[in-house]
């Protein structure tokens, strides 16, 4: 084997690693961190889309608020993202019964 294809060999691996192995890394570590933040209250989205209230955290599963009165059980790999917090009883984004439609 040449030393310039052992050079070519050898970048092309640094080159998987930055582009496949170091991102993943990265959501993987951004995920662990959203999963630790949860806390009865918090406002999430989960894989589907569906965003819900937490009303408790167990081990590996949360119970979430889906609608008032309403909760689920889900793995608490589902959740993906923590969303800003609203005020008490809102949703984000949705106008409230009997108020004006924002211009």
């Amino acid at each position: 084997m040449a030393p310039q294809d052992l050079v070519l060999f050898v970048v092309a691996g640094l080159g998987a690693w930055l582009l496949l192995v170091r991102p993943q890394k990265a959501r993987a570590r951004a995920l662990a961190e959203v999963r630790s933040s949860l806390a009865p209250g918090s406002r999430v989205m989960t894989t589907a889309g569906l965003h819900a209230t937490v009303t408790a955290v167990e081990d590996d599963t949360v119970l979430l608020e889906i609608a008032p009165g309403v909760q689920a059980r889900f793995a608490a790999s589902a959740v993906v993202r923590v969303l800003s917090e609203a005020a008490p009883g809102t949703a984000p984004g949705v106008p409230q019964q009997g108020a004006p439609p924002a211009d």
